[in-house]
């Protein structure tokens, strides 16, 4: 059975430049901890990535695995799913939906679909789960907000 988990956070930059840090999968293991090596495999003729290869390990969740990504046309939706099952997965979907804030920044919710082919304890997919949403939103405000203006 899949679980799905959603967040928001919101990043003081503009909608555009964190969709470029989330659309940048090569640069994944500078920035999100978890990331060990991303491979983007295949690209669509606007140049952004639609298959990427990751290889993962975030303590008690180590895998390899690839993913096929869509995007909104003005980029405020990037959403993805997994292509075949992995050592570890299998299924998953998520997406960030991007959006201006009211404060000038940017909202970003990460929701996140993963079906494990592999039994866990509740506690250690809890924990799983906290490191990806970290990952997926913490790490990714830390980054953008780190990032020159411009």
């Amino acid at each position: 059975m899949a679980d799905s988990s959603t967040q928001t956070i919101v990043i003081a930059a503009p909608a555009e430049r964190v969709a470029e840090v989330v659309a940048d999968f090569g640069a994944y293991p500078e920035w999100a901890d978890a990331f060990k090596q991303v491979e983007v495999l295949e690209e669509y003729e606007d140049g952004y990535a639609s298959q990427v290869r990751f290889v993962i390990d975030a303590g008690v969740l180590a895998d390899e695995y690839t993913l096929q990504y869509e995007y909104a046309e003005d980029l405020s939706r990037i959403e993805w799913h997994l292509v075949a099952p992995s050592k570890m997965q299998k299924a998953q979907r998520g997406s960030y939906d991007i959006a201006p804030a009211a404060d000038g920044g940017t909202s970003v919710t990460y929701t996140l679909e993963v079906d494990l082919s592999i039994t866990t304890i509740g506690m250690i997919r809890r924990k799983a789960e906290k490191r990806i949403m970290d990952t997926a939103l913490k790490e990714l405000k830390r980054r953008v907000e780190s990032l020159p203006a411009g």
